[in-house]
């Protein structure tokens, strides 16, 4: 076997998982989202910046507040969702650079000083960050319902609390009722690969 992961780990993490669009009403604990974390962190970005900023909407208030930007279509499984996270890049991450990579702490100033330079590897690095997300959400034995459909500049000012863009809105549980759609087609190996 090529892979060195157990096949039911790579069930669980791709080819068994689905994007969820319902949702069962098992809360989602903080324990849940604190063990994602604990995992996620350690995937790799460019100078070990770590960009992804995550609110977690737990309130009715403030999923009332977010639902009103979303596109109509996300608007129910956000309204039901037992937890929805809002996830979004710092253009500031650069801050903490000194102490996330003290191998070069001077990339704060040099490499990162322009800000389109930083917006360009914020919104890059978070969105990595997403993926391995979702992949630890998925890991933690709960669906994922990543979602770009919303009014992004609402959503930066209701949320974003400072210097954040938002990437994804992302509902998460346990899969509900008619959970998934039937798996879409995927490209295969040679469509996908070149070698030179």
């Amino acid at each position: 076997m090529s892979l060195t992961l157990d096949p039911a780990a790579q069930d669980l993490l791709f080819r068994e998982a689905h994007t969820a669009y319902t949702f069962s009403d098992e809360p989602v604990t903080d324990e849940q989202i604190r063990a994602i974390h604990d995992l996620v962190k350690y995937a790799p970005t460019a100078f070990n910046q770590q960009p992804l900023r995550v609110v977690l909407v737990r309130t009715p208030e403030a999923r009332e507040r977010l639902v009103q930007h979303m596109s109509e279509g996300n608007r129910p499984k956000t309204s039901t969702a037992p937890l929805t996270a809002i996830l979004f890049a710092d253009n500031e991450f650069h801050e903490e650079l000194p102490r996330l990579f003290p191998a070069f702490p001077q990339a704060k100033d040099t490499i990162f000083a322009e800000r389109v330079v930083r917006e360009r590897s914020a919104g890059f690095n978070a969105a990595i960050q997403v993926g391995y997300f979702i992949v630890g959400v998925r890991a933690a034995g709960l669906a994922a319902g990543p979602m770009t459909g919303f009014d992004a500049e609402g959503i930066n000012k209701e949320f974003g609390g400072g210097d954040h863009s938002v990437l994804a809105v992302v509902n998460l549980g346990r899969p509900g009722e008619g959970a998934y759609y039937p798996r879409s087609p995927r490209l295969e190996f040679d469509e996908v690969f070149t070698t030179v």
